[in-house]
Order: C-alpha cells, then structure tokens, then sequence
C-alpha cells in the first residue's frame, strides 16, 4: 500500500485516526483564499446537523467563541461542547510544535479535527472550514440548508507575521460600526494587524483626556477642498460643509476587544513632527510660528510641523501615555513622514536647538526627535513603528520601518538589522485607480490593477538570504482623501485586499494568477453575502490616453518620492 493511500484510507476512517499529510493542489475546486500550503482532498463529504457538539483541548479558551462567532449565526447551531472527544462531531486539539498561527484542518467520516499550537491557530482553521461550507454561511442571519463539509486535509501556516490593513480616518472619519465591519472582513482574509491612521492635519480622530482640546478643536474641520491640488485642471473649491468625528476612548476599547476576539492587533498612527496641523490649531504652542492655525481644509502636505521644543516632545510622551493604555499593540506607529524642513529652517529656536544638540542639519534633528519617542516608548516596554522617512539624519536604534517610497528603503532597513514592513505604493496603494479613470469613482490619478497587487513580492530581490528575517511582512494602505463612505472604501479595498491576502500568507511556489481567478470568482460569492461593496474584477485595462497619462504620472511620482527622499 502506498503512503498516499495509507493517509487516504486513514482519514476516511476517522479524523481521529493520525496519518500523514500528502501534498497536492485542489484548493481551485474548492475556492480557498488565501490558498494553503498543503492540501489533499479525497472523495466524500461530513454533515454537521443540529446537534452537532465540540470537544476541546484545555489549553483553548476561546476556540468554542470563534467558532460560534463564525459558524453560529448562519446554522443556528450552538455546537454545545462535551468531555468526551470521541463523541464529538467537532475536535480541537493542541500541538505545541505547530507556529502560533498554524493548523491543520482534517475532515473525514468521523468529524472535523482541527489542531494547533494556539488560538490563533484555531482561529484560522475555523476560517478556512467556512470556506469549505455553502456560501449561505456567511449569512448573519439563520439559514435552513444542509451544512456539509468536503473531505480534506490541510496543514497551513502564514509565511509572514504583518499581514495588515491600513484605514486613514483623518482624512474622512469612519464610524465605528464600519471600523468593526473593516476588522471583519481583514480577519476573514487571514490578515493580522489593522494600522489605525487616527491624526492628521485634517483632523484628530482620539479622546486623549489630558488635551481635550485635541477632539474639540482638532477634530472638525470647517469645510473640504473639493478635488485634488496638483491633479486637478478645474478649479478647486470648497464644499462648505464641516467635517468632523472623534472615536472616544470607550469606543477605542470597544474596537481594540472586538479586534482581539478576531486575533486582529490594532497598531494605533499617532503622527509625528508632520502631519500635525490639527493638533498645533487645538494647541499653538506646538506650532513653530505660535500662530493660531485652523484645521487644514485641503490635501496634500502641509508646512505646519512641530516646535522641536521640551515642552512638544512632554505633550506628545503624554498622548502616547493615554494610547499606550488603551492598545496593547507592542508597536506604536508615530508616522515620521512628509515632515516640510521650511519651518525649522527658519526658525531661530529650531536653529538655536540644532547647535545646542550638536547636529548638522535638520534632518538629523528629525531624527533625533524621533529617537526621543523610541526611547519612550522603549522604556514602556512598546516598539516604535514609523514610515520611511524615519530613516532621514540617522535611524533610530530600535525602530521598525514601513517602507512606502518603493521597496529600496525596507532593503537597506533590514541591511542594518531593522525589522521592515514592506508598504509600497506601486502594489499597496489601494487608493489608486483600478482601471481607466473615466469608469471609475475618483482616486488619486495612479493606476494599480488586481494583477499588479497580485504580483507583489515582499522580500526585495537583491536583498541577501540573511536579511530576509527582519521582512515582516506588508499590508494595504486606504487613505480617504477621495473616500467620503464606507462603501467607497470597500470599492477600494476589495478584491484588491483578497489578493493581498494571499501574497502575504501563501507560500510563492502555491501562488499563479490565472489560478487565482476562478477562486476569487467563487469568493466574490461569500463577499456577496457579505453585502460587500466590491469592484468587479475585469475591465481593467487602461485606454492609449490613459496609459500615456500613467506615465506622465509615474514620472512625477519618482521625481516627488526622490525629492522628498532629500
């Protein structure tokens, strides 16, 4: 008898049974996304009725939660747990030698077994066993069918441990019940950690009691430019309208347990020295000029940064206080980007503190700035996260990098040992358009297609073996300048996050384009019961005009990333 027959025979004998694990490549017939590392699938399917129960392994508290939270609401079933594994129809055992988010999943004659070293693990297998049910189970709402789970067995593991999404709530705030919604669908993805963009010029988005200002001034602005300067040929003008919100600190709780029932760490963006226009309008004193500002009411960057004074970096150790208390994230991301040098170099304090701290230029006062935040959040036992230019002047000892201008800065990151999560625009952009401008809702004018997103390789090609631990992995970026609904970022974000998905937790060698296809065709299925807002895949191609503009637009990019790189 062969080996493939012997794990053949064994499974269908009983999940209960041990066998080992063959390779092979059916998860086309069975739509998974991402796709697993290994699977096997022999003839036959289990019946998970009514009174179907739940044994689990000691060690997992809360594997019958995610399994209610999953499968529940759509069978109506309650999946009462029992002492007595054998007797049940759904097993969950533990082994302490599997990765923190690996699995393996068998279905055979005598119920589903799922093993892992931790919840997490469960977790995943639990979303790969909804996969395998009728698409009625992505219902809400009771659903009277028959629940049958194909035959397989499947051990999986992610390949990288970031695999995230980012939502800019500056730009356009996002209720509460659409965070909790985005937390769903990124953790129905297998994805791990959502980047909460929460302060921005044009708006600070967080209840931090000691400077309450910040939401009462800070979190409104009076009106919105229309368009995009520098994009635009018509003339821009404003909308008229304030636009405002704050999440309170009741509400940030809320979204941060709600995210660690779905094993999703919320990674909080607190912006720093940029970008922080709405905190210096709150609180001039901030500002380098003193002068009262007003919440910026268009895009683009703004010259307002911070006063590198005692006073700004204590205000900012006490927001950072009141974030540390409410996200238990181990990292904290303080932005670090786009941060204009004209202010300092004008300002006669700025100038009087680069002597007096001994350093050359104003780049190397930003980073000194920043090593002042990694020393703090270090010695609260946190690790500072910031965007690319963190790197200007000297990177900070302790800093992890989100390489967004390309993959060349992640590469040189982790050539001096950092750790990177590889961010780029050209694949992770999701607020570029996805196929001609003149069918599409309005996006920043760069095009990026499914494919492209598919076609994203995290570990940089020239960087040696050696570094390639400290690629943590990458994520997808929605900022909201051209997003006023929760239904536009959904437009944005899906399929192009599904494909993200698998890029980050499958394996190079699983993954094929023309493979995907069909699994995402049966996937938009589950997305429909989901009443997500998706774009359609397809008709993606860009006309002579368009493709001349990418160029001209491409073009212009480089030469910004470039300039602002110096």
């Amino acid at each position: 008898m062969s080996y493939r027959w012997a794990f053949i025979i064994g499974l269908l004998l009983g999940p209960g049974m041990s066998a080992p694990l063959a390779i092979a490549s059916d998860s086309a017939a069975l739509s998974l996304v991402p796709v697993p590392q290994r699977m096997e699938r022999p003839e036959g399917e289990f019946a998970l009725h009514l009174d179907a129960t739940l044994y689990t392994a000691p060690v997992f508290r809360h594997a019958p939660r995610s399994l209610r939270l999953l499968l529940s609401p759509a069978t109506g079933f309650t999946f009462e747990r029992v002492a007595d594994s054998a007797a049940a129809a759904i097993r969950v055992l533990h082994d302490g030698e599997l990765g923190p988010e690996a699995y393996v999943l068998r279905v055979g004659a005598g119920g589903v077994d799922i093993t892992a070293a931790a919840d997490a693990g469960v977790f995943y297998a639990l979303q790969t066993l909804r996969q395998l049910l009728p698409t009625d189970v992505y219902s809400q709402t009771p659903v009277e069918r028959q629940w049958a789970v194909p035959f397989v067995a499947i051990e999986d593991a992610p390949r990288f441990g970031w695999r995230g999404l980012h939502l800019d709530v500056g730009r356009h705030f996002m209720p509460v019940d659409f965070v909790k919604r985005y937390i769903d669908l990124l953790a129905a993805h297998k994805m791990n950690r959502f980047h909460w963009h929460l302060t921005e010029d044009q708006g600070w988005r967080i209840e931090i009691r000691q400077y309450p200002k910040l939401t009462e001034i800070g979190s409104v602005r009076a009106q919105t430019v229309q368009g995009f300067p520098g994009f635009s040929r018509k003339e821009l003008g404003y909308d008229g309208t304030p636009h405002g919100g704050f999440y309170t600190q009741e509400e940030v709780r809320e979204v941060v347990a709600y995210a660690a029932q779905r094993h999703v760490t919320v990674v909080p963006e607190i912006e720093f020295p940029g970008h922080a226009q709405a905190a210096i309008a709150s609180y001039p004193e901030l500002g380098n000029t003193g002068k009262q500002l007003k919440v910026k009411e268009e895009w683009g960057i703004s010259k307002n940064t911070l006063k590198p004074s005692d006073e700004t970096l204590q205000f900012y150790r006490n927001v950072l206080t009141e974030v540390m208390a409410l996200f238990p994230s181990e990292y904290i991301h303080i932005g670090g980007d786009e941060a204009p040098k004209d202010q300092w170099e004008e300002s006669p304090y700025a100038q009087q503190r680069i002597r007096e701290l001994g350093l050359a230029n104003e780049n190397e006062l930003q980073s000194w700035l920043i090593q002042q935040m990694d020393d703090f959040l270090s010695a609260n036992g946190r690790r500072l996260v910031g965007w690319d230019e963190i790197m200007q002047g000297g990177l900070s000892s302790n800093a992890t990098v989100m390489s967004w201008r390309g993959m060349a800065p992640g590469a040189k990151a982790a050539r001096q040992g950092h750790d990177v999560i590889m961010a780029p625009t050209t694949y992770t952009y999701f607020d570029y358009y996805q196929g001609d401008d003149s069918k599409e809702p309005t996006a920043l004018p760069f095009y990026l297609p499914l494919r492209e997103v598919y076609s994203f390789e995290p570990i940089p090609a020239k960087l040696p073996p050696e570094f390639h631990r400290h690629i943590l992995g990458g994520q997808g970026q929605l900022w909201t300048e051209m997003m006023k609904t929760p239904e536009h970022v959904e437009y944005m974000a899906y399929p192009r996050a599904v494909a993200l998905s698998e890029v980050l937790w499958s394996s190079p060698a699983g993954r094929n384009y023309e493979e995907f296809l069909p699994r995402l065709d049966a996937h938009l299925q589950r997305l429909d019961r989901l009443q997500v807002n998706y774009r359609p895949p397809g008709d993606d191609e860009l006309t002579l005009k368009g493709k001349i503009k990418q160029l001209l637009f491409k073009a212009a990019l480089r030469v910004y990333l470039w300039w602002n790189g110096h």
